[in-house]
């Protein structure tokens, strides 16, 4: 019989994270840390289950505590849940600690004081419930903590309050809407020796704004950590890619004020200087150095972990607790249904309200309520979006009934992020960082539509975010492809039909042609719209074409082309005869770049880059990056590029710029175009045509026209090697790879880092490169080397 059962104190370094019915959830994970890895925690003890039992019997506690539970009628009303749950606790706080349990535990606190060699030392006394912590059912955050406690009848006293917020509000809702007895939960308290941070945060070992698993999101700030779940500060914000340790994102915010802890014991808010306030909380070597002990964390717990962290006044990294995540563990694919919308009023406007950090994804409507004082929660109403400065454990009986939740403060893991994350539910924190509170610019009564994927709080009913998409072509879950080294993208022309392709096994969009957009939504010149004075109209019509791609296929990226239409297509667009040349041979003539910087086009070309900063910036989705088309020279991509760069539209981690590789010069001066672009996208037609001297559309020499051709091999062969050497990537979105299987086998043997295929060739072409690649590593296994060596020879 395990002899712990009985005991009342355990020490960290005594306990395993099985266990939960000992110590509960958030002791017996510290106990795990400190016995079973190598992470820096800062010891302690634990006191058990079986010593709260005690204290509530002898007390006589049980019996009195259930027969106010007897009186609550309706956990929903808020105020009822109050004031018995008031009463519960005062009861607690006011009983007695029986001698002989006061006396272990304070004994075991001068026993610690000891170990560490500090007299009274101050410590942190977490509240641990045996039902918290389990990866089907999170209470984490619902009982309490106290920092910065010293002394032993302090310690006593507050594990004694731990015990009382056993039936906070919000613990005792908890347990009732998930349906654990009151009577089967337990309380233990962690006596932990306090980091004294100068920052601190949490961390995940999952994105989880996306359930990306590659990747470790940690969040900090200046000061104790408590600030950042109740989220009165909004957290620095770093993105580690697991792989390769390295930072991918990271977003600085301003951190203005801080808890912090005080010398005789206690804690207060300090405003944070200026000149602090916005600098990073961690160094890049100090976030990676976390990362890397989220990884070892994850490894030994075998799942994805939710954790604490502490920066001491030496620069000292600790871990102070770890649990494993509960919402991207557990969640069901199937989702809550959507209000049926088709008798609502819809919008196709796109008119962007407020925007924030996407906390918890999915995409709702509803009509806003504003709650600025707690007080008024009980006012809220099913189906409504709650709009406030920011939630807290009391608020959960509202957040319930929220369609969707938007906040002025807070980070990726404050309270409402989290609570909306188990529950579900789409929610937007931190709008205030974006430069808007939501509740000075939303309204009561307003309706919104709520895009949490993305980040943004749109105006009105947007007719295509809500309504039901059309049947979609998908892979049935019983088809599987195996993961490829070489990208399987997908051409798309009419965004309308991006619902029904969405879900096809594709990595991303390689090309999306702006032309359909025009043809499409706009069917006027852009010049003649700017000289009637509707220049927006360009602007917003495609925006919300683009933006209706990148949302259905984000994260994945999407590329798109600008236009690339010839003078006799922009002709048949309104107005266009008074703008456009009448040119023979207009396939070699003003279309792609050259137009981009012509003093007669530019500022068409202007809300084109407007439109893409729209998408990006007002919208969220800066899953889009851009292609130019036919670009002749060098000095023209320099050109162009510049004038994307005066318009806000620079390259970097997160926006790629793309050419076109369909002109000769662009192979042979390839060294030079590298230096302005991220990588190229071969349009094989026109490439094919301008190396053979060969009109496709004439059908006279129609015959000769063949993507195959050794030329075309040799030239693609090149372009690939000449763009690797200087880290840019290769794609191909012509026709070829759609039409004819064995040029795709060519182009994965050469090396091409994507092929972009038209939505019918998608599976069949993420097969073919699967079982291609296979058959180069069983070549190179073999010793038989490359296969086809004509088609290789120069």
């Amino acid at each position: 019989m395990d002899q712990r059962k009985n005991a009342n104190v355990l020490w960290f370094d005594e306990l395993k994270r099985e266990d939960v019915d000992l110590v509960g959830g958030k002791s017996s994970s510290l106990g795990e840390l400190t016995s079973g890895t190598n992470v820096p925690v800062p010891y302690g003890f634990a006191t058990t289950a079986a010593a709260y039992r005690y204290f509530m019997k002898v007390t006589g506690l049980n019996e009195k505590i259930n027969a106010l539970l007897k009186t609550l009628k309706n956990v929903d009303d808020s105020d009822e849940l109050h004031k018995i749950c008031s009463q519960i606790r005062k009861l607690i706080v006011a009983a007695k600690m029986p001698a002989d349990l006061a006396k272990e535990i304070g004994d075991n606190y001068d026993k610690l004081a000891m170990k560490m060699k500090v007299n009274e030392p101050f410590v942190a006394v977490r509240s641990s419930a045996t039902a918290e912590d389990l990866p089907d059912a999170s209470f984490a955050g619902q009982q309490d903590t106290y920092l910065n406690v010293h002394g032993r009848d302090n310690v006593i006293q507050k594990v004694k309050e731990c015990y009382a917020s056993t039936f906070t509000d919000r613990a005792t809702y908890y347990r009732v809407k998930q349906g654990f007895p009151h009577e089967k939960v337990a309380l233990s308290a962690a006596v932990q020796m306090m980091a004294f941070s100068k920052a601190s945060g949490v961390m995940f070992t999952v994105n989880v704004a996306t359930g990306d698993y590659t990747k470790v999101m940690i969040e900090g700030s200046w000061g104790l950590g408590e600030y950042i779940v109740q989220g009165t500060v909004t957290p620095d914000n770093f993105v580690v890619d697991k792989a390769s340790g390295k930072i991918s994102d990271k977003t600085i915010n301003n951190k203005n004020v801080e808890l912090i802890r005080l010398p005789d014991g206690g804690v207060e808010d300090r405003k944070v200087p200026e000149d602090i306030a916005t600098k990073p909380c961690l160094s890049d070597e100090q976030v990676e150095q976390l990362a890397s002990y989220a990884k070892e964390i994850e490894k030994h717990y075998g799942c994805y972990m939710d954790m604490e962290w502490s920066l001491d006044e030496n620069d000292k990294l600790w871990l102070v607790q770890a649990r494993p995540e509960t919402v991207w563990s557990q969640r069901k694919k199937a989702g809550k249904m959507s209000k049926d919308t088709s008798d609502e009023k819809l919008t196709t406007d796109h008119k962007v309200l407020v925007s924030g950090l996407p906390a918890s994804p999915g995409i709702k409507h509803g009509i806003v309520h504003v709650i600025e004082n707690p007080e008024d929660i009980d006012k809220f109403k099913d189906g409504e979006v709650l709009v406030t400065l920011m939630t807290s454990p009391d608020w959960v009986p509202a957040m319930k009934k929220a369609s969707a939740i938007v906040t002025n403060n807070g980070g990726m893991t404050c309270h409402a992020a989290i609570v909306s994350r188990e529950m579900q539910i789409p929610c937007i924190v931190g709008t205030a960082s974006r430069g808007a509170k939501a509740t000075a610019v939303l309204k009561d009564g307003q309706e919104v539509t709520v895009d949490a994927k993305n980040g943004v709080v749109y105006q009105g009913v947007v007719a295509d975010m809500v309504k039901k998409p059309e049947k979609q072509v998908s892979a049935p879950a019983a088809e599987y492809f195996a993961p490829t080294a070489t990208g399987v993208m997908m051409n798309l022309g009419d965004p309308d039909l991006v619902d029904r392709y969405k879900d096809l096994p594709c990595d991303g969009i390689g090309l999306m042609r702006e032309e359909f957009l025009w043809t499409t939504y706009i069917h006027q010149h852009p010049l003649y719209l700017i000289e009637t004075g509707h220049p927006e109209r360009v602007v917003n019509e495609l925006a919300n074409g683009i933006s209706k791609v990148a949302r259905a296929m984000n994260p994945r990226p999407v590329v798109l082309r600008f236009s690339d239409f010839k003078s006799g297509e922009y002709r048949n667009l309104k107005g266009g005869d008074k703008f456009e040349p009448h040119e023979s041979a207009d396939l070699l003539g003003w279309r792609g770049a050259s137009r981009y910087y012509d003093p007669k086009y530019i500022e068409a070309f202007k809300l084109e880059l407007e439109a893409v900063k729209k998408v990006r910036n007002e919208y969220g989705l800066t899953n889009l990056n851009v292609m130019i088309p036919f670009v002749r020279t060098v000095d023209e991509l320099k050109k162009v590029t510049e004038i994307m760069a005066e318009a806000g539209l620079r390259r970097s981690n997160d926006f790629k710029v793309y050419m076109m590789a369909e002109i000769p010069s662009n192979i042979i001066l390839a060294d030079q175009f590298n230096q302005y672009i991220d990588g190229y996208s071969i349009g094989s037609n026109d490439l094919t045509m301008l190396l053979l001297g060969c009109d496709r559309n004439n059908d006279t020499v129609s015959s000769l026209f063949d993507e195959r051709n050794l030329a075309i091999k040799r030239a693609i062969r090149h372009l690939i090697k000449t763009a690797h050497k200087d880290g840019k990537t290769v794609s191909i979105c012509g026709q070829a790879p759609s039409e004819y299987p064995e040029f795709t086998e060519f182009l994965v043997k050469s090396g091409i880092d994507y092929v972009s295929v038209n939505p019918d060739m998608v599976k069949a072409t993420k097969r073919n490169v699967a079982r291609y690649e296979q058959r180069i590593i069983l070549d190179h296994a073999t010793g038989l080397g490359r296969a086809d060596t004509e088609d290789y020879d120069w």
